[in-house]
């Protein structure tokens, strides 16, 4: 059996210090455990090293290496953060385009390049994941390697439009197909790509996702990641989950809660959430004391200015909001910059009537499912979802909304509220039914079926 190996920024592999891991996290390690794999990345410090540090617990070996301060600079916070995020986004005008963050962008690639290939074996599975990594394939090439070489892309892909305002663009776009398969949350990404290489490359697609540019071929699919359900749904169902959701009700008095779960992000429609639900405190009187959000976004990528005017606004907008319609024993919003463990989310999923999200933009956006899962069958709650969302393409029975509209966001809390229960179990049924069924183990078979050549799943 050939050996699974994760390449990725950053490394969350399972650690001595018991850090929580995620739903990719889960399904990575659980493949490399299965395929003796090592995970490679970035460790999150900055110093002058140059040397891998490897270690193995629960199963799972991980490789890990510094970055210098000017790495970080302009490799992470520069070109990946600073260009690519906003632009693949399409937030066209926070885009930043300087010579030094590609450079950065190119010189780190080349670096984990350098660094990692030692230590790969001619029959190893390597997968890539995500924008801060697009050309490690092609520069693993440049090594000589002809293993099977994966990449996936866990944010969106943008129109044509869009990505050709990018310098150098068909040089990244070129860099893909190194790869022998390259994956994509959703159908419309994948139709996005393939109109790039048509119109700017003179490429050509068949009817089983093979993609020719010139004389090289690579696959192009559809996967839609999803999340660990059954283990969520246990974690929902868990006495701490229930101590949780008994502090929220306890502390609502009565009233509904309606949660977001976000990261601190401009990409995230936070500012136009909030908007909506003002709208709603205005709309809909009669009902406002009924009910308080609960917004969680811990902090991210704080070295960056669109994220620090990002937290700004929403400081000013939920005072400004608990300003004008808070009552003595009534606050309309509570705002947490903080994040929480997994039972305790699974807790105050299951607690709120209604989950809301709402990114402007995003490539799947997991906290969809996760509310989902989280939902108790007999009474669950109502997720309102943005049509831009990846999500959206899967989770049709949530009610879709446009982000943008605050009169759309404040009649779908509304029409959320009055909803009886016997529709709320028939949409959530269907709903459930999707995050199980494809869930993040799933996910990751499909794409590493493909990536082994046995394409059992690519057409599913």
């Amino acid at each position: 059996m050939a050996r699974l190996i994760v390449i990725s920024n950053r490394v969350s592999a399972p650690s001595k210090d018991g850090g929580a891991q995620g739903g990719l996290a889960v399904a990575l390690t659980a493949a490399l455990r299965e395929a003796d794999g090592i995970w490679f990345g970035w460790s999150g410090e900055t110093s002058a090293s140059r040397e891998l540090r490897f270690t193995t617990f629960d199963g799972v070996t991980s490789g890990v290496v510094d970055l210098s301060e000017q790495d970080v600079e302009e490799y992470y916070d520069g070109y990946a953060n600073r260009t690519l995020w906003p632009l693949f986004h399409y937030f066209l005008s926070l885009a930043e385009f300087e010579r030094d963050f590609q450079g950065g962008y190119e010189r780190v690639n080349r670096f984990f390049a350098d660094v990692i290939d030692p230590h790969l074996r001619d029959d190893d599975l390597i997968w890539v994941h995500d924008y801060h990594l697009i050309p490690l394939g092609w520069l693993l090439r440049q090594h000589g390697r002809t293993n099977r070489i994966g990449f996936f892309l866990h944010i969106p892909w943008p129109p044509t439009n869009l990505l050709v305002a990018l310098p150098d663009h068909q040089r990244l776009v070129d860099s893909l197909f190194a790869y022998d398969v390259v994956g994509f949350q959703t159908q419309e990404s994948l139709d996005s790509f393939r109109h790039y290489v048509e119109t700017q490359m003179a490429g050509s697609f068949d009817a089983d996702g093979h993609v020719t540019v010139g004389g090289r071929t690579m696959c192009a699919i559809a996967c839609p990641i999803g999340v660990d359900a059954e283990p969520f749904m246990a974690a929902a169902a868990s006495e701490e989950a229930r101590t949780v959701r008994e502090r929220v009700i306890y502390g609502g008095a009565g009233r509904q809660l309606i949660v977001g779960v976000d990261r601190l992000d401009y990409s995230k429609g936070l500012e136009e959430r909030f908007a909506g639900y003002e709208r709603f405190l205005q709309s809909y009187a009669d009902r406002r004391a009924l009910v308080y959000l609960l917004q969680i976004a811990p902090p991210s990528r704080t070295s960056v200015q669109s994220y620090r005017d990002i937290r700004a606004s929403l400081d000013a907008m939920s005072g400004r909001i608990n300003g004008e319609y808070a009552d003595v024993d009534w606050t309309p919003i509570r705002y947490v910059n903080q994040g929480y463990p997994r039972a305790m989310l699974a807790g105050i999923y299951r607690a709120a009537r209604i989950g809301l999200v709402t990114p402007l933009r995003d490539g799947m956006n997991l906290v969809a499912k996760e509310y989902v899962a989280a939902q108790n069958p007999e009474d669950p709650g109502v997720l309102i979802l943005s049509r831009f969302a990846g999500a959206a393409q899967q989770l049709t029975d949530a009610i879709l909304i446009n982000p943008y509209s605050a009169d759309e966001i404040a009649d779908a809390i509304d029409e959320a509220l009055r909803m009886p229960r016997a529709e709320r179990k028939r949409r959530w049924e269907r709903l459930i039914d999707n995050v199980v069924r494809e869930d993040v183990q799933w996910w990751r078979r499909r794409f590493t079926e493909a990536l082994a050549g046995t394409d059992t799943l690519v057409d599913a």
